[in-house]
Order: C-alpha cells, then structure tokens, then sequence
C-alpha cells in the first residue's frame, strides 16, 4: 500500500470493519514506538438539543406562578 501525495491511505474494508470506522467516523492517530496506530476518536461531551434549549430559556420567565398554578391552566381548571 502506498500514501499518495496528499498523505492519505485506503484502509482495507475488513479491517475498517473490523475497528469499527464506518464512513464519517472521525478518527485519531498514536504514536507507539514507530508504528501509528489509528481508532475512532473520542468525542468530547456535547450537550443535546433539548439542554441547549432549557438553558437559553433558563431564568426568562416574567410570569410568577407556582406549578400547581400552571398545572390547572393546562388542564383547562380555573
């Protein structure tokens, strides 16, 4: 196997599947003495959509109300 110019070599497809480095993993490389070794990269912890959201929201609320108060306007109770 040969690196091409722009440094990038083909991963056989059994050993892709091997490892687990479907396409689009991101992936990261390791020294070991002189040989590198490559695994899919550890991805740091990103908040989801749902607390992204709870926390632009968080502290906005103009309204006092108590949740028992809430609770009742949901269910049409006054």
């Amino acid at each position: 196997m040969r690196i091409t110019s722009k440094g990038q070599v083909t991963i056989p497809q059994a050993m892709r599947e091997k490892a687990g480095l479907l396409p689009g993993t991101e992936v990261e490389f390791q020294l070991d003495g002189d040989a590198v070794r490559i695994r899919p990269a550890q991805a740091p912890f990103a908040p989801g959509r749902g607390a992204r959201i709870v926390e632009l929201l968080r502290g906005s609320a103009t309204v006092r109300m108590s949740t028992d108060e809430i609770m009742a306007l949901t269910r049409g109770e006054e």
